[in-house]
């Protein structure tokens, strides 16, 4: 995906791995714009987590990618760890997060956009999709792809 071509992604574990490996052959992509700090995004990441991972088991070409707002690699790292699922984060202080926050208009967290693998907009309120169709919105995203 050319939006992350030559960064790093970090694991929970605060490992990092290449966003090529992680993102490769995937056609979604959810970029997830929150943190610790944001009681409705502590509300919302179980619920993504909890319906990422239902949806996992299908094995189906699609990731999300993490976009923190925390103040601190720590912080976003804690969060990670506490609450959300099996997926990487943009290493905090990247210039990236920034860019991104621009490109898709972020104005206030949590915000889920989801992307086709080309970096087309699929929706960009992936927040209200997960909570009112829960794993099955990956499903209607990939057709969408």
């Amino acid at each position: 995906m050319e939006l992350f071509k030559g960064k790093t992604l970090v694991k929970k574990d605060g490992s990092e791995v290449p966003a090529e490996q992680v993102l490769s052959g995937k056609k979604v992509v959810g970029l997830y714009f929150s943190a610790h700090w944001c009681p409705p995004c502590r509300m919302f990441t179980p619920i993504l987590a909890e319906a990422y991972e239902e949806a996992q088991e299908g094995d189906e070409p699609f990731e999300i990618v993490f976009v923190s707002s925390d103040r601190a690699a720590s912080e976003m790292l804690s969060y990670m760890k506490e609450s959300h699922g099996n997926w990487c984060g943009l290493k905090h202080g990247d210039p990236l997060v920034q860019e991104l926050k621009q490109k898709f208009g972020i104005s206030g967290i949590p915000t889920l956009i989801v992307v086709n693998e080309s970096g087309k907009v699929i929706t960009s309120d992936g927040r209200s999709d997960i909570s009112s169709e829960g794993p099955r919105a990956f499903a209607k995203w990939l057709s969408a792809a």
